[in-house]
C-alpha cells in the first residue's frame, strides 16, 4: 500500500509518498511548493486558497507519477484557524500567528479578572505564547465580533484542508490541544474556559484522535485528482508527527524537532501542570496514542531563514544555500553576544538583520556584519537556549537528559548539531531529516494495519534511515 503525507510548514510544503518495502519505509517526494505570509486588511495572513490548491496538486502529482495512495494525511503548524459560516463558506482572512493582533490580550484578561494565566495553564497545560489560539479568538472577537457571530464551524489549518478534501468538519486532537482550550487531562474541549472567554461553544467540532478516518474524497476533488483515497487524521500538528518519528533508544533522551521552530522536550504519559512548569513556560501538547509532548517552543531557524531572504541574491543571482551559510558560520570569527532568541522582537521584525545587530549593540558585544557572523551569532544563541531548556527539562521531570535526538530539516545543519552538543554537553543524534512526514506516514501505516504499533514503527525508522552521532567538543 502507498500512503501520502502532505507536510506543510511556514515556508514550504511537500507531498511525500511512503511505502513499506522489505521491512523498510521508502519515501518519494512527488511535489513541493512555497508558503509564506501575505498582508491583507492590515494583518499578516496565510493564503489559504493557495494552500488548498497545492494540497490537491500534491495528490495529482502522486497519481501522475504512478504512486497513487490509498490513504492521505495532512499536517501543518499549530494555533492558526479558519471559521466557516452556516453554508460552509469561509469567514474573513486566515490571520497568521506572527500577526500582532494578540498583543496584550493575556494581560487584559488578567486585569479584568476573566482568567489568570496560572489557572489557564493548570487547566490546559499549554505554555504562554502571545499567539495562542485562545488569545487569537479573543482578539478577533474584539475587532470583528460579527465574524464570530456568523461562525458555525471552527477548524485548525490542517482540519480545514481535510475539510476541503472530504467535506467533513472535525478537530484533530494534537492540533486542538494547542488552542489552550482543551483540558490537559480530559483531552476534550474545556467548556468552562470557552465560556469564560466569551467564545461560542457550538463552533468547536468533535475531536478526532490520530489514526481516525476523516472520510473519502468528495466527488469534485476525486474528479480532479483521478482517484479516491481515505483521508486519515495523522498527528496534524507537525511537531506531533515529528515526535512520533524520533528513533530514540534511550528513555532519558531529549527530543528536538528542528525547523522554522525548535520544539525541545520529551514524551510523557501524563501532563505536568505544576506552578514550576508554568514558570518555566513548558507546554503539554497532546500527542498520539495517549502521550503528551512536554516541550518548550524555541525560535528555531526562522531567524536565519529571514536573514537569508533579506540579504538577497549573490553574484549568481541566487540566494545563498543554507550549506553555504553554514560554511560561512564555521569560518566566522568573533565572540558575539548570546541573544534571547525567544524575545518578541524577533517574531516578525521589519529587518531581522538590523534587529540582530541592534540586540548585539544593546548587549554591549561585537556587532556581526558579514552573513557568516550574523548566522553564527544566531546559531550560537539557539544552542545556548537549547542547553537552558534541557537543564530545565531535567529539573522539572526529575530525569537528567543523556542525549539529544534531533529530527527535521534542522538535523542536517552541521554547525547547529555541533554547537548543540557543545552547549548541552551530551551527544547529539541527528536524523532522520523527514521527521514530520515520517510521523504522518507512521499514523497512516498503523491505521492501515501495516505496522502493529508505535514501538514497531520507531524500530522501522531506525532500520530505514541513517542517524548521525555528534559528540561534544571542548
Amino acid at each position: 500500500m502507498k500512503h501520502l503525507a502532505i507536510d506543510i510548514g511556514a515556508s514550504s510544503g511537500r507531498a511525500i509518498v511512503g511505502e513499506v518495502v522489505d521491512g523498510k519505509l521508502n519515501l518519494t517526494e512527488v511535489y513541493r511548493f512555497d508558503n509564506g505570509l501575505v498582508e491583507r486588511g492590515g494583518h499578516l495572513c496565510w493564503d489559504i486558497d493557495a494552500l488548498a490548491e497545492n494540497v490537491i496538486a500534491g495528490l495529482v502529482a502522486a497519481h501522475e507519477q504512478g504512486l497513487t495512495p490509498e490513504t492521505v494525511g495532512i499536517d501543518t503548524w499549530a494555533v492558526d484557524y479558519v471559521l466557516l459560516d452556516e453554508a460552509g463558506e469561509r469567514i474573513g482572512d486566515t490571520v497568521a500567528y506572527r500577526d500582532g493582533r494578540t498583543e496584550g490580550v493575556r494581560e487584559d484578561l488578567e486585569r479584568a479578572g476573566v482568567l489568570s494565566f496560572a489557572e489557564h495553564y493548570e487547566r490546559s497545560g499549554i505554555q504562554f505564547q502571545r499567539f495562542n489560539t485562545a488569545y487569537q479568538l479573543v482578539a478577533q472577537k474584539r475587532e470583528h465580533p460579527e465574524e464570530l457571530e456568523r461562525a458555525r464551524i471552527f477548524l485548525m489549518i490542517p482540519d480545514y484542508l481535510g475539510y476541503v478534501l472530504t467535506g467533513v468538519a472535525a478537530n484533530e486532537y494534537t492540533n486542538a490541544s494547542t488552542t489552550a482550550l482543551v483540558g490537559a487531562r480530559s483531552r476534550t474541549w474545556d467548556d468552562e474556559l470557552i465560556e469564560r472567554l466569551g467564545l461560542p461553544r457550538g463552533i468547536f467540532q468533535r475531536i478526532l484522535e490520530p489514526g481516525e478516518a476523516l472520510g473519502q474524497l468528495v466527488p469534485a476533488v476525486r474528479e480532479r485528482v483521478g482517484f479516491d483515497a481515505t483521508v486519515i487524521a495523522p498527528a496534524t500538528h507537525d511537531t506531533g508527527s515529528a515526535w512520533l518519528a524520533v528513533p530514540a533508544a534511550d528513555p532519558a533522551a531529549a527530543y528536538l524537532s528542528s525547523g522554522t521552530w525548535s520544539l525541545l522536550g520529551c514524551e510523557n504519559t501524563e501532563p505536568v501542570t505544576t506552578p514550576a512548569s508554568a514558570r518555566a513556560n513548558f507546554t503539554n501538547e497532546g500527542g498520539a496514542y495517549g502521550t503528551y509532548r512536554y516541550l518548550k517552543n524555541i525560535m528555531g531557524m526562522w531567524m536565519v531563514q529571514s536573514i537569508r531572504r533579506e540579504l538577497g541574491p549573490r553574484a549568481d543571482g541566487k540566494l545563498p544555500s543554507f550549506d553555504t551559510l553554514i560554511d560561512e558560520a564555521f569560518a566566522a570569527h568573533g565572540d558575539f553576544p548570546l541573544l534571547d532568541v525567544d524575545a518578541d522582537r524577533f517574531l516578525a521584525p521589519d529587518s531581522m538583520v538590523e534587529e540582530v545587530r541592534a540586540a548585539c549593540r544593546e548587549a554591549g558585544g561585537p556587532v556581526p556584519e558579514e552573513p557568516g557572523e550574523l548566522v553564527r551569532c544566531v546559531y550560537d544563541s539557539l544552542a545556548a537556549d537549547y542547553a537552558r531548556a534541557i537543564s530545565e527539562l531535567g529539573e522539572l521531570t526529575g530525569v537528567p537528559r543523556t542525549c539529544v535526538n534531533i529530527v527535521g530539516g534542522g538535523s542536517q545543519n552541521r554547525y547547529m548539531n555541533q554547537a548543540t552538543a557543545n552547549a548541552c554537553g551530551v551527544p547529539v543524534f541527528a536524523g532522520p531529516t523527514e521527521g514530520t512526514a515520517l510521523g504522518n506516514l507512521i499514523v497512516q501505516l498503523i491505521a492501515s494495519g501495516e505496522v502493529a504499533d508505535l514501538a514497531a514503527a520507531r524500530e522501522m525508522v531506525r532500520a530505514s534511515f541513517d542517524v548521525r552521532r555528534i559528540d561534544p567538543q571542548h
